[in-house]
């Protein structure tokens, strides 16, 4: 009798060869994430890891955004509501101090010395303190809008190349016409109508730059979602939600975040060139894009026929300096997960 009822109860049920229920939930060692190796589990994540170890331009990259960024956190008091979280002060001098007013023996545009190791500005600041202070707006606008952008821009694309048809149609003609524009010329509107500010330059450089992370994880989804795992998951009566999020976007995830990595550098740069134009911090702000633009005209000639070259070269070397450590560290992530050199190229060396 017992026999007979499990066979009623089972009738009915499509069982398909090859497909496990229990290893449908465990996402990585279906999708190809996991590697055993000397009897241990080494996950995709911990081989990019490695090699990105073995990468000193990489390491070199890391270690002065990652120094640049202390410098900048740690160069004033930080006071959140009236609670100092941060009470360091690597700067020697208040930024926004004129310091020809407390000490006479300072004049604008003094050359680079001891008490002042950058110089002096048009405005008898410290340009030094000035640096590493407004690294704080360059450096956090850039990740703030990296992290919004291509947050918004993975769901996009993914929902777009997982339902395909007219709706990736639609939403494709939306990314195409975004596209149609130059992102700097868009920004540059943007800060035009709402005018300056530090949230203002944030939106202007997130409203649109979501377009390149959703066309490339569009791209990688219609590529995933044809996998076996995916196809159990279906099967097996996962939510749309679920395959998305859970099954199709961690394999996903490595061009976004070479993308995102390089993407940086060029938001710093984005900003620093608006505030070259007069367009993006107000003036007085010790960023590095509107200190360039308040001291562009030593370029031509500074007091007394003689031209102080601190006061332009010491910001745009700061932009330099960090931008170009961004594309180091974006290589070093784009090799480190090139899916050919640390899938195929392994599997092939212990043939």
């Amino acid at each position: 009798m017992t026999e007979k009822s499990n066979v009623s109860s089972n009738r009915g049920r499509i069982y398909i060869s090859g497909f496990d229920a229990d290893h449908v939930e465990e996402r990585e060692s279906l999708s190809g994430w996991t590697e055993e190796r000397a009897g241990e589990t080494q996950s995709r994540w911990q081989r990019a890891w490695v090699r990105f170890k073995r990468n000193r331009s990489a390491l070199i990259g890391l270690a002065v955004v990652a120094i640049l960024s202390l410098l900048t956190v740690f160069a004033r008091p930080v006071t959140l509501y009236g609670v100092t979280v941060q009470p360091f002060s690597l700067a020697p001098y208040d930024p926004t101090a004129i310091l020809y007013l407390q000490d006479p023996s300072v004049n604008v545009y003094d050359p680079p010395s001891l008490a002042h190791p950058m110089g002096i500005d048009g405005s008898g600041r410290d340009l030094f303190s000035r640096i590493l202070y407004g690294g704080r707006y360059s450096i956090s606008i850039g990740f703030v809008v990296v992290a919004l952008t291509a947050g918004f821009g993975m769901v996009y694309g993914a929902v777009s190349g997982y339902y395909g048809g007219w709706v990736d149609e639609i939403m494709m003609r939306v990314v195409d016409t975004i596209y149609a524009f130059p992102g700097l010329v868009l920004a540059l509107i943007i800060v035009a109508i709402l005018g300056r500010g530090y949230w203002q330059l944030v939106l202007a450089f997130s409203l649109f730059s979501w377009a390149g992370y959703g066309r490339l994880v569009r791209g990688e989804v219609l590529q995933v979602k044809e996998n076996e795992y995916v196809l159990a998951a279906k099967a097996l009566g996962a939510r749309d939600r679920s395959v998305i999020f859970r099954h199709i976007v961690p394999n996903a995830m490595p061009p976004l975040l070479v993308l995102a990595s390089l993407r940086i550098g060029t938001v710093v740069i984005g900003v620093a060139a608006l505030g070259f134009l007069g367009l993006g911090m107000p003036p007085g702000t010790a960023e590095w894009g509107t200190m360039l633009d308040q001291t562009r005209e030593t370029l031509i000639q500074g007091p007394g026929g003689s031209i102080p070259w601190w006061a332009t070269v010491y910001p745009g070397v700061a932009i330099f300096l960090f931008v170009m450590a961004m594309n180091m560290i974006g290589d070093g992530i784009n090799d480190a997960l090139d899916a050919q050199e640390t899938g195929v190229g392994e599997q092939g060396g212990g043939g």
